[in-house]
């Protein structure tokens, strides 16, 4: 039975959407139907297609009472809208429903898992968010909450454990058919933490263990926790709140984190034996990943940064995009990143120059555009004599351009949209430290309208931001203060 409240969210997102011109919106990026979005959530494959909900404001394009929206795709890259999947209608959700996973059950039914919040006044007259552990259970299409939600609630959770700050369930099935799922915590320190429950049915959960706590290592509160295998190794990833950097990582505040360890069956818990940033752009969080059915691991995060959400105009009649799927595997103890495959399909129109000498600025025939996979390699002219910097620029004409430097005697990556055509005082500049210097620079930029994500050295790390510059600004150009060589392939993508 479709509540009232999802029923009039349904009817507003179908008018709503009309209203916004399929050209202004990224071309193989998950945008939002209409509204806000942020959080990826019940990323998964069903019925012969890949769904991926998420957090959803469908009445304004700020953020607001969180429902789900729905979107269904066979490439990961081309989405089908479908009518919004969750609204807060319950009592324990009446302020919001928060992110959470899917999975489906041996009967083919749609099994979601998600955060219910319901404010709760304190005795000083604030307000506290109350979050527990909800069901929805559907076909890929309606979805009808657990009669008996919470399923998980505070009489659970450990001594001293947050009932305010206790969300984000992912779910996954065991080989032995039995559920686990790990959950978001803030422990009795204020710290974060990730709890693993298990469920013989996915219904009736119980507590197991403390997976992996923080001690305030990583920032507060650990929000949006995933946790598979990959490679012969355990990996955790978070979006940490509150992080303070760490040399070149975790300079977000509100960040990813990417933990490789080990798990122990006996006692349930998780030991970290490296940790990184998952993305050291600006624009990055939440991120989410499933098992596909040919075995990749692929992880999908919101395409934004908490503290750059007035980037747009609020008149605007949508914000919000996710990231280009990934394929994620193991290489010398870190988490590389390459993009999908599939991305490959959309390419055409290819451009390729060789050992081309750039001194000064340099614009190639052929080599522009706002939807571009393109493969640079950049060399000094000799070891000898390093260039000082190199820089590519894009969505670029005499007023605007995003760049990305390189400084080969700092090792240093630089990401900057301080010229993008931004009209508030935000983060515009993100720096990394590469493993190259004297040898070859190998960087993979994707653009795709608002966003570029730029793949370092195949995949050792990513830098991911948006832009909201006039799609008129198309230009690319290269610059070297100094003497550089490049090799550049690059194509176009529809």
């Amino acid at each position: 039975m479709i509540s009232q409240t999802l029923r009039e969210a349904r009817k507003f997102e179908e008018a709503s959407e009309k209203l916004i011109k399929k050209e202004d919106r990224p071309a193989f990026h998950l945008s939002v139907r209409t509204g806000w979005l942020n959080d990826p959530n019940g990323f998964g494959w069903y019925q012969g297609k890949y769904h991926l909900f998420y957090q959803y404001h469908p009445y304004s394009s700020q953020w607001g009472p969180m429902h789900w929206g729905h979107a269904v795709s066979s490439d990961l890259l081309h989405w089908e809208y479908l009518p919004a999947a969750l609204a807060p209608d319950e009592f324990y959700d009446r302020d919001g429903c928060f992110s959470g996973s899917a999975i489906e059950l041996p009967d083919g039914r749609h099994l979601l898992m998600y955060t219910g919040v319901s404010k709760e006044r304190q005795k000083n007259g604030s307000f506290c968010d109350v979050q527990t552990q909800c069901l929805a259970v559907g076909d890929g299409m309606d979805y009808e909450k657990y009669e008996n939600n919470p399923v998980l609630d505070e009489a659970v959770l450990p001594k001293g454990s947050s009932r305010f700050d206790f969300r984000d369930p992912k779910l996954w099935r065991q080989d032995d058919g039995t559920y686990c799922c790990v959950i978001g915590n803030r422990s009795a320190d204020e710290s974060g933490q990730v709890l693993l429950f298990t469920s013989e049915d996915g219904f009736h959960w119980q507590y197991k263990s403390v997976l992996a706590a923080n001690k305030n290592r990583f920032g507060k509160m650990w929000e949006c926790p995933d946790f598979f295998s990959l490679d012969r190794k355990q990996v955790l990833l978070a979006s940490p709140m509150d992080m303070l950097p760490q040399g070149f990582e975790y300079h977000n505040g509100n960040g990813t984190l990417c933990l490789i360890g080990s798990y122990d069956e006996a006692s349930c818990t998780f030991a970290d034996e490296a940790h990184q940033a998952i993305d050291y752009g600006i624009d990055f969080y939440a991120p989410q990943t499933i098992l596909t059915p040919d075995g990749r691991r692929v992880m999908i995060g919101w395409m934004q940064n908490w503290d750059t959400c007035s980037i747009h105009a609020p008149e605007k009649l949508w914000f919000g995009q996710m990231s280009l799927p990934r394929e994620l595997s193991i290489k010398n103890g870190r988490l590389y990143q390459a993009p999908v495959r599939e991305l490959e399909q959309l390419r055409h129109n290819k451009v390729e120059y060789r050992a081309v000498p750039v001194c000064g600025t340099v614009s190639l025939e052929g080599i522009k555009g706002r939807k571009v996979d393109m493969e640079l390699t950049v060399r000094p002219e000799s070891r000898e004599k390093l260039y000082q910097k190199f820089a590519i620029r894009f969505a670029q004409n005499e007023e605007y351009r995003t760049s990305v430097s390189f400084r080969p005697h700092e090792q240093t990556l630089k990401i900057d949209r301080k010229f993008s055509g931004s009209r508030r005082a935000i983060i515009h500049q993100r720096r990394c430290r590469v493993s190259s210097g004297d040898e070859a620079l190998k960087l993979r930029l994707i653009l795709d309208q608002y966003s570029a994500e730029i793949f370092i050295n195949d995949g050792e790390q990513v830098m991911t931001a948006t832009m909201y510059t006039e799609k008129e600004a198309d230009s690319i150009s290269f610059f070297a203060d100094g003497k550089a060589e490049i090799d550049v392939v690059k194509y176009d993508l529809s």
